[in-house]
């Protein structure tokens, strides 16, 4: 029996052929670069710390209160004959808000006119008796006569001062048939109308006249933390300057353009609440500002040496501690940071960093302490860009949490914000 040996060879050569064939593409499909811990050097992107001075402040929330808010109400009665003002418009000191009917009061003001007149007639007939008795003292006047016209001629003085006080009087009725603004400010609308009687001194306001500019921003700080802050001066962690620097953020999230200054510090803790109750005071010429907005207030209160590290190149650990990978003889090691609050999207660190370190700022993924690393030098844009440094390759990709204008290490100061409610 012959059996057909080169066929079955021609198989067996086509079988492995075809298995060679598969495993192909899974050879290709190795990675073609280094694997952070598994054994080669990962490339990171690395920036340059720098120590430096950074503005130190709080930021606390506030309440705009008007610089001064008056009522208006009527000190004398009747019914408003004009309201002379337009609600919303700016008005002087002075300016005539309302108009109460007058005709009663400009009679009794005639009346008390004709009394004075009266009076000083009287007053002139006695004091003339004085002048003739005392020039005839003697001769046909007693002493007794003289001391009879001396006590009407002070009767009559007497009652013409009474009718010039009641003069006087009647007339400031008359003048506050006019009421008139008592401030600078803005008028509210009128809560009554032409027509209206109304009456003196009644609870109900017919307006309020409101000064915003300037405006008053109240603020509660807690004690406890201008405790620490007074201790770090103290210590002289914290460089305090000439004058505070005041800034407001409007609901819009918008910082406003003029700066304020303290009018009251506070004098006494809350029992309830446990803070400082602060007085601030702000310019406001386009009345950006009203009284009852809720707004953000920032002080700076000083300076201290810190190094800016963007939130984006740090990560927090199961316990809450701060930490971040610095490349040291191309290893990475993780650092845990203290941190003395933040400034834009940076974290500024008083602790666990030194200046001149190189912080990897990109390829974190997978990055474990220890992990043999291959440093490039990058920089970061305005825009939150990651970019090599010495423009060979294309633009890294931001780190996770990155945000845009995080400021480098070696970036301008911030301030260090102290935390707030």
């Amino acid at each position: 029996m012959i059996r057909d040996t080169s066929g079955r060879r021609l198989l067996r050569i086509l079988s492995v052929a075809a298995c060679a064939a598969c495993a192909a593409p899974a050879a290709f499909a190795q990675p073609a670069g280094p694997i952070p811990g598994m054994g080669g050097a990962a490339e990171v992107g690395v920036i340059t710390l720098s120590e430096t001075e950074v503005p130190f402040s709080v930021t606390v929330p506030g309440r705009a209160v008007a610089f001064e808010d008056v009522d208006i109400r009527p000190r004398v009665g009747g019914a408003i004959a004009e309201i002379a003002y337009s609600p919303g418009a700016p008005i002087a000191a002075g300016d005539v808000l309302f108009r109460i009917e007058a005709d009663t009061y400009a009679a009794e003001v005639a009346s008390g006119q004709a009394s004075v007149a009266r009076a000083e007639a009287a007053f002139r007939t006695a004091e003339a008796t004085v002048r003739r008795y005392e020039a005839l003292a003697g001769t046909g006047v007693t002493a007794q006569d003289l001391e009879t016209a001396e006590v009407s001629l002070l009767e009559a003085e007497a009652d013409l001062r009474a009718a010039q006080a009641s003069l006087q009087t009647q007339q400031l009725y008359l003048d506050r048939t006019e009421i008139r603004s008592p401030i600078d400010g803005i008028a509210d609308i009128a809560t009554v109308s032409v027509g209206a009687l109304v009456t003196e001194n009644q609870a109900d306001a017919l307006t309020t006249v409101t000064r915003v500019d300037p405006i008053f921003v109240d603020v509660e700080e807690s004690s406890r933390r201008m405790a620490d802050i007074r201790t770090r001066v103290d210590q002289g962690q914290l460089q305090t300057g000439e004058n505070l620097g005041i800034r407001l953020r409007l609901e819009t999230g918008e910082t406003y353009d003029l700066e304020g200054q303290m009018v009251s510090p506070g004098t006494r803790v809350s029992q309830t609440t446990g803070t400082l109750a602060l007085r601030l005071q702000f310019p406001n010429p386009e009345r950006r500002l009203l009284p009852g907005q809720f707004l953000r207030v920032d002080m700076e209160l000083g300076t201290i040496r810190a190094i800016l590290v963007p939130q984006g190149a740090t990560s927090r650990s199961a316990i809450g501690a701060l930490t971040a990978f610095v490349e040291e003889d191309g290893i990475a090691q993780q650092r845990v940071l203290t941190e003395q609050g933040s400034h834009a999207n940076a974290w500024v660190i008083t602790a666990g960093l030194s200046d001149g370190e190189q912080l990897i700022v990109d390829g974190l993924s997978m990055l474990s302490d220890g992990a043999e690393v291959r440093p490039v030098a990058v920089e970061i844009t305005a825009e939150g860009i990651i970019r090599r440094a010495d423009g060979q390759s294309d633009d890294f990709q931001p780190p996770a949490g990155q945000a845009s204008g995080v400021p480098p290490g070696g970036g301008p100061p911030g301030d260090v914000s102290g935390g707030g409610n």
